[in-house]
């Protein structure tokens, strides 16, 4: 338990940087496959949403087009919001930097587990509606774990973390021929990583599917509580010492 409390800490380790980018990946990806199943559209895919987008403008889809500006409108400002709020608590010197936005989202999580049933009989409001908040979501979480890792670690999809699985594998797997200088050595650390974080996104996609098929939108009320745990503590402190 003490570990997760000191997850969003300003004092930060390669160790403690992993834990929390695998307890960002299985939130996220519960949430965005939750989303799915709510939706019926993938909130943290800005690749496949910036793909579609032309083909909508040149197919005369007006109505696609606007929501999947909106979608790209919607992370951007999620991330936005996460520079803003980190930044201004680092100038303050507050240990709560990187749990703000943590628990903003998980604020944000707990309205939409407690009330989205209540939205999902004003459906044409409440489809365009959930897919802004979850966009926004995304983008803000994928921030946080960015600015906290120095971009090393990314939560929110997974093309480049099967890629970099896939080179380290190939590196792992290359026969060095001895007459050659040259040696071909996989980077174990980074294969770790990057498996710990694909299999945290698996889990949590299917934990998420799991959840809003038997539950529906309170399935994401568990990750909001996570959320709040990882984000509670500094935010603590700092209300103590201001006090």
């Amino acid at each position: 338990m003490r570990r997760v409390l000191n997850l969003a800490s300003p004092d930060r380790s390669t160790r403690r940087n992993r834990a929390l980018g695998a307890t960002l990946a299985f939130v996220v990806s519960a949430t965005n496959a939750g989303g799915y199943l709510a939706v019926g559209q993938y909130t943290s895919h800005m690749t496949g949403i910036v793909s579609t987008l032309p083909d909508d403008i040149a197919l005369g889809r007006a109505r696609p087009a606007l929501a999947a500006v909106g979608a790209l409108l919607a992370f951007t400002l999620g991330a936005m919001t996460t520079a803003i709020t980190v930044n201004w608590a680092r100038r303050r010197e507050l240990r709560s930097r990187f749990a703000i936005p943590l628990l903003l989202e998980a604020l944000l999580l707990l309205l939409f587990g407690l009330f989205g049933g209540v939205l999902g009989g004003y459906t044409s409001l409440a489809v365009p509606m959930t897919v802004l908040l979850l966009c926004y979501l995304m983008g803000l979480q994928n921030a946080v774990i960015t600015k906290i890792s120095s971009a090393e670690i990314r939560t929110t999809h997974v093309t480049g973390l099967i890629t970099d699985v896939g080179l380290e594998l190939g590196r792992l797997v290359y026969v060095n021929r001895a007459e050659l200088p040259e040696t071909v050595r996989a980077n174990r650390e980074r294969l770790g990583v990057h498996s710990l974080l694909l299999g945290a996104f698996l889990a949590g996609g299917l934990a998420g599917a799991l959840g809003f098929t038997a539950v529906g939108n309170v399935a994401v009320l568990p990750l909001a509580g996570l959320l709040l745990l990882v984000g509670l503590k500094p935010v603590a402190t700092d209300l103590g010492e201001a006090l």
